[in-house]
């Protein structure tokens, strides 16, 4: 199996020498078709993406992404959406669990967060009217907006999950919102084995923070998804252990959905785990259940000894003793 490999920017080079790592010593057969993208290439070459990316996931059909940064306020858009669009990968895809041994508010987080990809104020149509003026555009579409919730059912459907929530905001922004939830109350009517449900977005927030058990799948418009994805990951532990899949018919893109961290960047302090955790999502989704959960047990054993954890979690270890640890753990999966 052909994966393209994108390391990124910061961090990525790391925690994706840690992924090529536990694959090796899995035994998973993934062989890795690496290629450069982010802010780093760009300052070395003047283009954002290594030529040859876009063919090569276009054949391979999987990718596996560190993070790369973006700029704040100016220079070019972000890859993430750039590659999404190009790819019409409409569904981003963040599971939430709680993991042994992570220091958290709570233990028991079972959530399903998943964010239309494609379309609302992430399509970047925005321009300037004047020096003090700026105009976005959000747009939303019955075709997104059915599709994304028909794929939260299924996917409820397929796990036996029991409640889908639609998270919106359609008391003030009647049209674009409403829209959202009329189509997901559409695709509802033809799952009527599955509870579903809608909370404003701002209400989602502080019910989330309350008691996240009272959700099992969400399904959001792209910017709410973003936040809100963001919000549960913290329900955990953080980003260092949040991965997520953006997946469209042809093409699914795994990254870590945390930033580059440049500061530490080079040091040998990342956390690889997000990252080995979208490789594990990968292999799942590739009958490679046994290797996958694997992964996830040795990430989940290496924390709770808390002998080799890395800065962020509290432990002096760093990303490359971590991940012999993790390796050490993996079992008899090999």
């Amino acid at each position: 199996m052909k994966v393209v490999l994108i390391p990124g920017d910061g961090i990525g080079k790391e925690i994706s020498e840690s992924v090529r790592r536990v694959s090796e010593a899995l035994g998973t057969g993934i062989e890795w078709d690496e290629f450069a993208a982010g802010a780093e290439y760009y300052d070395e070459s003047g283009s954002l993406m290594q030529p040859g990316l876009v063919e090569a996931i276009e054949a391979d059909g999987l990718a596996l992404k560190g993070p790369t940064a973006t700029p704040i306020g100016k220079g070019f858009r972000s890859i993430n959406v750039q590659l999404r669009q190009r790819f019409n990968t409409y569904a981003n895809f963040r599971p939430v669990h709680s993991r042994v041994g992570v220091k958290s508010r709570y233990d028991n987080v079972d959530l399903i967060v998943i964010r239309e990809n494609t379309e609302d104020l992430y399509m970047g149509l925005e321009y300037k009217i004047g020096d003090d003026t700026a105009h976005g555009i959000k747009l939303i579409t019955r075709q997104a907006s059915e599709r994304i919730a028909r794929f939260a059912f299924e996917y409820a459907k397929k796990h036996g999950r029991h409640l889908v929530t639609c998270v919106h905001k359609a008391n003030i922004m009647k049209y674009t919102d409403g829209l959202f939830l009329d189509a997901f109350n559409h695709v509802a009517a033809d799952y009527p084995d599955i509870e579903h449900n809608s909370v404003i977005v701002d209400a989602m927030t502080m019910k989330l923070v309350t008691d996240p058990t009272q959700f099992d799948v969400i399904v959001a418009p792209n910017l709410y998804g973003d936040i809100l994805s963001d919000l549960c990951s913290g329900l955990v532990g953080g980003l260092g252990f949040a991965p997520s899949a953006n997946i469209g018919d042809n093409q699914v893109i795994y990254e870590a959905v945390h930033g580059s961290a440049p500061d530490i960047a080079g040091k040998d302090l990342a956390n690889p785990s997000a990252l080995l955790l979208a490789l594990a999502m990968l292999l799942r989704d590739h009958d490679m259940e046994d290797k996958a959960k694997a992964i996830e047990n040795a990430i989940d054993e290496v924390v709770r000894k808390g002998e080799h954890t890395t800065h962020d979690i509290g432990g002096n270890a760093g990303t490359k003793e971590f991940t012999d640890a993790v390796i050490a753990e993996l079992g008899e999966v090999r």
